[in-house]
This record gives C-alpha cells, sequence and structure tokens, in this order.
C-alpha cells in the first residue's frame, strides 16, 4: 500500500505519517522544509518502508507540479492521498493586505486541487483509492479574526464534495476531516494546556479507522473538535 502526504513533517501531517508507516505503507512525503523531512524519514526507517521525500513550497504552482512528475518515476499507483498543507494567518479580512488572502488561497486551496486532480486521475484508473481532505471547522462557520482561512477552508472543503461526486463512481472514496483546535505548531508559545486540544494523533488513529471500513462505506465527513476548549 501507498500513501502520499502533504505538509508532512509537522502535526496532523507528521502523525498520519507514523501511524501509516507502522502499519506498512510505502509513503511519499511532500513539505516546505528539506532537514525535515530527512529527520522524519530517519524516524520512519526503523518500520522497514520506503519512504520518497521531496521538498516544495505547495503555494508555488511550479513547484507541486515538479513534485507531481518526480512522482511519476516513484510509483505506478497511490492507495491513499493526504491533503494536509495549509496556513493559518490570523487578522481581519478587511484590514489585510491581498497577499495575506492570496498565501492561504495557494496552500490551503490551490495545491489540493492540483494534487487531487493529478491522484484523483490515477485512482480512477485504477477503479480504487482514497482521498483525505484536512479542512477545517471554519469550512463550515467563519471563525474569529481568520476571515481569510475561513474562506479557503470552505472552498477546500466545495472540493472534497466535487471530488466524491465525481469519483465515488470509479470505486474512489473521498472523505473531508473537520478539525477544531488542535495542538499543531500555529499554537506554539499558547498557554493553554495540551489536554484542552485534539491531538494530531487523535486525527491520525481516526482516519486509518475510516480507511479500513468495508468497500462499500464512505465516511463524507468527520467533525473532530474539543471536549471543553
Amino acid at each position: 500500500m501507498k500513501a502520499v502526504i502533504t505538509g508532512a513533517t509537522k502535526g496532523i501531517g507528521k502523525a498520519i505519517a507514523i501511524k501509516f508507516a507502522q502499519n506498512g505503507y510505502d509513503l511519499v512525503l511532500i513539505a516546505r522544509g528539506l532537514a525535515e523531512l530527512e529527520r522524519l524519514r530517519q524516524e520512519l526507517a526503523l518500520y522497514g518502508n520506503a519512504v520518497f521525500i521531496q521538498a516544495a513550497d505547495c503555494s508555488v504552482k511550479e513547484e507541486v507540479y515538479a513534485f507531481l512528475n518526480s512522482t511519476v518515476i516513484n510509483l505506478d499507483h497511490v492507495d491513499v492521498l493526504v491533503n494536509n498543507v495549509g496556513i493559518f494567518l490570523p487578522g481581519s479580512m478587511l484590514d489585510e493586505d491581498d497577499e495575506t488572502f492570496e498565501k492561504q488561497q495557494h496552500l490551503n486551496t490551490n495545491a489540493s486541487y492540483y494534487i487531487s486532480k493529478f491522484f484523483g486521475k490515477k485512482m480512477r484508473s485504477a477503479k480504487r483509492g482514497h482521498i483525505f481532505n484536512i479542512c477545517s471547522v471554519a469550512s463550515k462557520a467563519p471563525v474569529k479574526d481568520g476571515g481569510s482561512y475561513s474562506v479557503t477552508k470552505a472552498a477546500m472543503l466545495s472540493l472534497n464534495h466535487v471530488l466524491r461526486q465525481e469519483l465515488a463512481p470509479h470505486n474512489v472514496k473521498v472523505t473531508a476531516f473537520l478539525p477544531g483546535s488542535t495542538k499543531t505548531s500555529s499554537w506554539e508559545g499558547t498557554t493553554i494546556p495540551d489536554e484542552k486540544f485534539v491531538q494530531p494523533e487523535d486525527i491520525a488513529e481516526t482516519l486509518f479507522t475510516i480507511l479500513n471500513l468495508s468497500k462499500g462505506v464512505n465516511v463524507d465527513e468527520v467533525l473532530i473538535t474539543p471536549l471543553d476548549f
């Protein structure tokens, strides 16, 4: 089994990569920092799986396609795609620079669009596969001081729905995760106790459970939030 994970070196992406490696998956991992990718590959080496890494800034279309074209050499098929790469830039939408929205649009929506099309076509031809899109509670309702982020995550959820509609007749599953406050690098420096957050491992465990449900079922959305934040 082979899985592609974007934004793989931190938080949710890393937790998913570890879970997959523990269960025998070969991995293709993409993130911006090569040094962090190398460290993660070394960490995963103990499980004995093949791990291909590529550093790329997913906010740059040309770098995304350079990554996609390189995977043709390393993969004959893909069983799972996890669109996890993203960014949260807080602030008022009315007062921010246009670039604040554009950066989030490129990472939170455009990258998933390009990558999902590429691997979705492969899955459609193979008539198997599962795409997971890591969206947000902001996909459903705007979060305070996160206007542009909410817009881009809503677009990502819409992308998820379109992918599911187009791929379901070809036996390909598509699932959106809508996590609430999750203990990732976005919360670095907070004084809120760890136990108040959703943990990245919670998402990895839930995702893997969904991946192993019966052939005829699709979990459309997973809303996972802190109990008492």
